[in-house]
């Protein structure tokens, strides 16, 4: 117990590495703010650019562009409606409609202190129950992910604002856009229509960056006569009261962050999906309507993507698996150390594990510290005149999508999700779902795929798969819960009609 405690304590005792896991927080929030600029694409450089270091200074610095990349993508959806990352969609949900309402400080600073709450429920749990997750986490087949995928699905019209219809049919226009390209199993080509340039698909980021960056700057535009809102910041940091008051929802939203994030290839991403979902079944009456600024939907998403980092180090450290695309690149990283990631790492190297919670742990704080001395300057982005701000979001946008994939396609493809964007707005058709069909797509098709490859391609015995496995049959509970919430016959007896 003492060594693993001096473990823990050696990232505050190096000034070198305290100064590497605060700057790449603050570089990692700037990087999450930018919509094509992700923290998968920041950690990925910095392999080539640590390749030399020591390992604690390249784990330092990229634990915390992890932990400031979460959190900086939320910072655009709030002020622009322009998600620095697929993770922070449902967060412009509502935290858009608190900026135009001048209580962007507002907004930001619950999402800074949530963030940080969620972030150290994250590490704890990380610190203390890894292997138990990690091995529950196993036991979830191709099925299990394939329903996780399905519901994820099936929550889309409800996130969509208005006409649920609308929804649902804007996700499976994404779905069917997620099967562009060559099938992973067969190699056959898809919806490519001799197009060369489709063979690889189309990149969600470029979807994303397209139908909320490049649709909200017409949108913008259109509207510019409009003045833009006084943002009150007299009050940034919540008090105890409302902290109290939202902290039973932080809690619940961490813990669903924290498991999703433990299952391999899922992430934030579903996560923060899951819990503002959760959030709107279950909290009746909110102050203000989901949609129009509740702070409940600022609070859910955000913390469970937050709670998705720590959880995303569990199935990496203690078996070799990551948790989603961040901690893959990590693992690479670790080989290119000289070091084997999987059961044994934890028994040869324990103090690489403690030294990793550790800095996860300053990340943490940093995001907390230098989020909220980053509100106020943050916040007077909103209160620049549109026809400012919107042409360097169209620049920024383009810069963004050419990085990507060092493609010029792309950014034809992000301008004509932007066009398209544009017009399902025009018409009341939510974008959020179609970016998060494109998302849940592969997810969906490929654990079909080897779901199916488990029941010797027989439906009966695929379907009679759902209630023979106890975690497959609470999901396929869960999800005829979840069609049944949608009917009257629920809405009277919850007295909601």
């Amino acid at each position: 117990m003492m060594n693993n405690l001096q473990y823990f304590l050696i990232p505050f005792l190096d000034w070198h590495i305290m100064g590497l896991l605060w700057g790449g927080v603050l570089a990692g929030i700037w990087v999450g703010a930018i919509p094509g600029l992700s923290g998968t694409m920041a950690v990925s450089l910095l392999i080539s650019f640590t390749f030399s270091w020591e390992l604690n200074n390249a784990l330092a610095v990229m634990c915390g562009v992890f932990v400031g990349a979460v959190y900086g993508g939320a910072i655009t959806a709030i002020l622009l409606n322009i998600p620095g990352a697929p993770a922070a969609i449902a967060t412009g949900m509502d935290g858009y409609p608190l900026a135009k309402k001048g209580l962007a400080g507002k907004a930001i600073g619950l999402c800074t202190t949530v963030s940080f709450f969620a972030s150290m429920v994250g590490v704890v749990t990380l610190a203390v129950a890894a292997p138990i997750i990690a091995n529950f986490a196993l036991k979830f087949s191709p099925r299990d992910f394939f329903l996780l995928a399905a519901m994820g699905i099936l929550l889309i019209g409800s996130i969509g604002g208005g006409d649920p219809v609308k929804g649902i049919m804007a996700g499976v226009v994404g779905i069917l856009i997620s099967m562009v390209g060559m099938d992973p199993s067969t190699g056959e080509l898809r919806y490519t229509f001799g197009n060369l340039n489709l063979m690889a698909g189309i990149s969600f980021v470029t979807a994303m960056i397209g139908l909320f960056g490049v649709s909200e700057a017409l949108t913008q535009f259109r509207d510019s006569r409009a003045k833009s809102p006084k943002q009150d910041l007299t009050k940034i940091m919540p008090d105890w009261t409302t902290f109290k008051k939202y902290l039973p929802l932080a809690l619940r939203s961490s813990a669903i962050g924290v498991f999703i994030g433990a299952l391999p290839g899922t992430g934030g991403d579903v996560a923060a999906l899951l819990a503002y979902d959760q959030a709107k079944r279950t909290i009746r009456h909110p102050e203000t309507p989901f949609g129009q600024g509740a702070l409940e939907g600022i609070v859910a998403p955000e913390t469970a993507n937050k709670g998705a980092i720590g959880g995303a180090f569990i199935p990496m450290l203690t078996l070799g698996i990551p948790g989603d695309a961040i901690t893959a690149i990590m693992i690479g990283a670790l080989f290119i150390h000289g070091l084997r990631p999987g059961p044994m790492l934890m028994i040869e190297t324990p103090h690489l594990f403690w030294m990793i919670v550790s800095m996860l742990t300053i990340s943490s704080v940093a995001l907390f510290v230098l989020g909220l001395l980053s509100v106020r300057p943050f916040s007077k982005i909103i209160e620049i005149p549109k026809s400012i701000i919107m042409p360097v979001v169209i620049i920024l946008s383009v810069i963004g999508t050419y990085a990507i994939q060092n493609s010029v396609t792309d950014v034809f493809y992000m301008i004509g999700f932007g066009a398209l964007g544009y017009f399902m707005r025009l018409y009341g058709y939510p974008t959020g779902p179609m970016v998060l069909g494109i998302i849940l797509g592969p997810l969906l098709d490929s654990n079909y795929r080897r779901a199916m490859q488990g029941a010797e391609n027989e439906i009966a015995q695929f379907i009679a798969g759902f209630f023979t496995s106890p975690i497959s049959l609470f999901l396929t509970l869960a999800i005829a819960f979840m069609l049944f919430s949608q009917t009257k016959t629920y809405r009277k007896l919850r007295g909601i009609d």
